[in-house]
């Protein structure tokens, strides 16, 4: 009934006014849950707590100041992706928080209201927030409301490139109508597609298919012509999205320098790892993370040591030269998870079985490595073997994120010119290539990723490898 009978624009209102009431109900939860949490667990923990009110006269204003910070980041005018709406939403609870403090300082409210209580708030919405309003979208969306119809201009490498980075973004709502271009002959379809035929006849395809937005992925596209698209495009549709072709190069974090009486830009690339204090930052943030795991995580290390002893003869914890940032070697600890005579088995391995060898080659791993303890696989499969570096982040010899950690014949037989790339920055204990498939990906596309890390390095690059590394180790996705 939805799809039927509401234009599109109309289905977007609705999904926005419903998005925005399923925030205020969020917040004002959020808050009614901090306050049951700070009346039941601050008593046990302090015994001279004081009082505070609960009247709601003392609280209304926080729900205006969190909405009013909502419409600032653009949550109800901007689309986002997965983890740019996670961001987003991580901003803004902490601005709000930032902004409540700051009139209670001014107004003097701070005998009325429970600083325990917005403190217990900001935490809870981190989680609660965008847990619910992530899935409130997926269900709008297949509702049909605050979907928008996308159109892509050229049906080459980066056209199919666009249409699987807009798939797996369904966080966007777009949804691929069609594409166009002057490919001759034209394939009749792309992954379930249609292709159009003659750019020219672009007008057409918009009015007949209600497209609201159009993603040129076309680089090959000459300068006057791609001009003349866009302008004729703005006019037609309410967004025009170019793909520029950037392959390899930094793109997070980039920004547009604007030069007005030109009529021209400039992309601006930063070195972020370059900066002291972005380095210093993300020393900080190793150090404070791997404090707090190193204290969570002492038992179980201990514990793992004890089973391994107990099950096969050898240390507990395995010493590996591999090389740090400058290259510069260093021991890197892990849980051994092989037999004592390891190296011997290997090379019979090689000598004998030619496919174990070619995968050897290219992996550097063994699928079905005779090696391997049988606690060893169940360490391997659930990335404990790993646990051990948590003593290399707190000596300074690695970080929580980063690049591969590897022998010095690794670097010289693949890394070679990306070397002084790659190892500008500490290893990590996790990175890019563990997130992106570990031991299914290729030694080339590990190099790819590392440098990839390292020219685009944030620290929220670095929250978010780490949040995905704990859904790719509870799934065992590409351990062995």
């Amino acid at each position: 009934m939805i799809r039927r009978y509401f234009s599109p624009r109309i289905k977007n209102i609705i999904g926005i006014l419903i998005i925005s009431m399923l925030d205020v109900v969020i917040i004002i939860t959020v808050f009614y849950i901090a306050i049951a949490a700070r009346k039941m667990i601050i008593p046990l923990l302090f015994t001279d707590v004081p009082v505070f009110s609960l009247r709601w006269m003392h609280y209304w204003w926080i729900i205006p100041v969190w909405f009013v910070t909502l419409l600032f980041q653009g949550a109800y005018t901007r689309r986002f992706t997965f983890w740019d709406e996670v961001k987003m939403l991580w901003k803004t609870a902490f601005y709000a928080t930032m902004i409540i403090f700051a009139i209670l300082f001014i107004g003097k409210k701070g005998e009325f209201v429970s600083r325990a209580t917005i403190v217990t708030m900001f935490f809870l919405s981190l989680i609660v927030l965008p847990v619910v309003r992530i899935q409130a979208k997926k269900l709008l969306f297949r509702l049909g409301l605050m979907k928008r119809k996308l159109l892509i201009v050229g049906a080459g490498p980066s056209g199919r490139l666009a249409l699987d980075a807009v798939r797996n973004e369904p966080n966007l709502g777009y949804v691929v109508t069609g594409f166009v271009d002057d490919v001759n002959p034209a394939p009749g379809y792309i992954n379930g597609i249609k292709v159009h035929r003659y750019i020219e006849r672009l007008d057409r395809y918009i009015r007949a298919c209600g497209i609201q937005d159009v993603m040129i992925a076309k680089p090959e596209l000459q300068r006057d012509h791609l001009i003349s698209l866009v302008n004729n495009l703005q006019h037609k549709v309410e967004n025009t999205l170019c793909i520029p072709d950037m392959t390899g190069m930094a793109v997070l974090g980039t920004e547009l320098r604007h030069f007005f009486h030109y009529q021209t830009f400039a992309i601006e690339i930063r070195n972020n790892l370059a900066r002291p204090l972005n380095y210093l930052m993300k020393k900080l943030f190793d150090f404070f993370i791997s404090t707090i795991l190193f204290i969570l995580l002492i038992i179980p290390i201990m514990f793992i040591s004890i089973i391994i002893k107990i099950t096969s003869r050898g240390p507990a914890i395995f010493r590996q030269e591999r090389i740090g940032k400058k290259c510069r070697p260093f021991l890197c600890y892990k849980f051994r998870t092989m037999y004592a005579d390891a190296e011997e088995r290997l090379n019979n391995i090689l000598e004998t079985d030619t496919a174990a060898k070619d995968e050897w080659k290219k992996y550097w791993k063994l699928k079905n490595d005779s090696r391997v303890t049988r606690i060893g696989k169940f360490l391997r499969e659930t990335s404990l073997d790993e646990l051990p570096q948590i003593f290399n982040v707190l000596k300074g010899e690695m970080s929580l994120v980063g690049p591969r950690p590897v022998t010095k014949k690794e670097i010289e037989e693949y890394y070679r010119d990306a070397a002084n790339l790659c190892f500008s920055v500490p290893p990590g204990i996790t990175g890019l290539w563990q997130t992106s498939g570990r031991s299914d990906t290729s030694y080339d596309e590990r190099i790819s990723l590392d440098s990839w890390y390292v020219r685009n390095w944030n620290l929220w690059l670095d929250i978010v490898i780490l949040l995905k590394t704990i859904r790719v180790v509870l799934r065992r996705e590409g351990a062995h």
